[in-house]
């Protein structure tokens, strides 16, 4: 089997395991603990249901955090997946904020919500409201504090959206880096753009064809540059684009996301470094390497070495500074906010056992470590080893 078919297959896995993962992961805890099902059944107890909500681990620097959004619209390139219009894409972006000025902002819409659990399998099991409701704390609109910032570009897993990276992207935020987090139009199970528009997901219906990963990958590559362009040109679409330091550009992701990173870096020198978080790598770094820049493979407990041909193959082309790390008892979402969400309702991951809010602390803790080093210019000493505080981290030298 070859690797586009190997990656491929790793998707229809994950894809047809995901809906146990979330269950397990999103249960609404009343529902789990009412003890009999006539206490479930209560109206009392579907009442509490309902009020169910859960709030995302506070960001960690010392800023607060300020939320905008874009829409953007790529008028040079048809929609490689519905074949007719341009590309578009949408865009949060957060930023470094003063305290105390903005308004409060939604997790997701209820379309997008219910089109995500429709997905995995949970419409029915889950209240719309408890995902849609998760709370944040990104402000909208918020006054942004002076001053030069690096970028830094998030890319969902397929068929979930970008406010799945929301615990990161804030937590960034607040350390004094602007993110975009993107959504790629019709790669998600349902992204809400303007004029009432919801676009589901047309790439899942053809990315079974061989080399339908690695267009995913490639076309995601070519988004990350035109949000460059729009975001750092000279006429650039968001009003506070005067706090990007256009110098300092960096590009994680989840998943297919991750893999898009190092596409991304490889098709435009503008992006400096890169997290690849257990995807996957759709398109093959190339055999000359990616001009010496840093890159970091961050995966769960399956992507030690020899647990995915990808990451094995194109281990000796990473030619700059380069880490291969896992954490232990970690699943495929370890790295989004799935497993928080599920902790905050009371419903650990038996897929996963590693808690949620130890899940956030270690994606948090690496890849910000490895920004403020790259980007930040300040050695992180975490990213040289094994630390005895953090026992579920291993490092791996191929």
């Amino acid at each position: 089997m070859n690797l586009a078919a190997v990656n491929l297959a790793a998707v229809n896995r994950r894809r047809a395991a995901s809906a146990a993962v979330l269950l397990a992961l999103l249960l609404p805890f009343p529902l789990a603990a009412a003890g009999t099902s006539a206490a479930a059944d209560s109206p009392s107890a579907a009442a509490e249901t309902r009020r169910t909500t859960v709030e995302l681990p506070r960001p960690t620097g010392r800023f607060s955090v300020g939320q905008e959004t874009l829409h953007l619209v790529d008028r040079s390139r048809t929609d490689p997946w519905a074949r007719s219009g341009p590309r578009e894409l949408m865009v949060t972006m957060r930023y470094p904020a003063q305290r105390g000025s903005g308004g409060p902002v939604r997790y997701l819409t209820r379309e997008e919500a219910r089109l995500l659990l429709v997905d995995q399998g949970l419409d029915g099991a889950i209240p719309v409201e408890t995902l849609a409701g998760t709370a944040a704390h990104s402000r909208s609109h918020a006054r942004p504090v002076a001053g030069r910032y690096p970028l830094i570009v998030l890319s969902p897993g397929f068929t979930v959206p970008r406010a799945t990276l929301t615990a990161l992207a804030e937590d960034l935020a607040s350390r004094g880096y602007v993110v975009a987090a993107v959504d790629h139009a019709y790669e998600s199970a349902g992204t809400a753009f303007p004029g009432g528009r919801v676009l589901e997901c047309l790439a899942c219906e053809k990315v079974e064809s061989a080399g339908g990963m690695q267009a995913v990958s490639d076309t995601r590559a070519r988004d990350v540059s035109f949000l460059l362009d729009r975001l750092t040109g000279r006429d650039p679409a968001w009003r506070h684009a005067g706090l990007i330091d256009a110098s300092r550009i960096a590009m994680a992701g989840h998943s297919i996301g991750g893999a898009s990173a190092a596409a991304a870096m490889a098709a435009d020198p503008r992006v400096r470094a890169g997290v690849n978080m257990d995807g996957g790598l759709a398109t093959p770094v190339p055999q000359a390497g990616l001009g010496g820049r840093p890159f970091m493979l961050l995966g769960a407990q399956g992507r030690s070495p020899g647990g995915n041909p990808s990451w094995d193959r194109d281990w000796p082309k990473l030619d700059g500074w380069k880490r291969w790390i896992t954490f232990a008892d970690s699943g495929h979402f370890t790295f989004s906010d799935f497993p928080v969400i599920g902790d905050r309702l009371g419903i650990p991951s038996p897929e996963a056992p590693l808690s949620g809010a130890r899940s956030v602390e270690l994606t948090r803790r690496y890849v910000g470590a490895f920004f403020d080093q790259h980007l930040g210019g300040t050695p992180q000493p975490v990213l040289d080893g094994p630390a005895a505080d953090a026992p579920e981290v291993r490092f791996h030298t191929p």
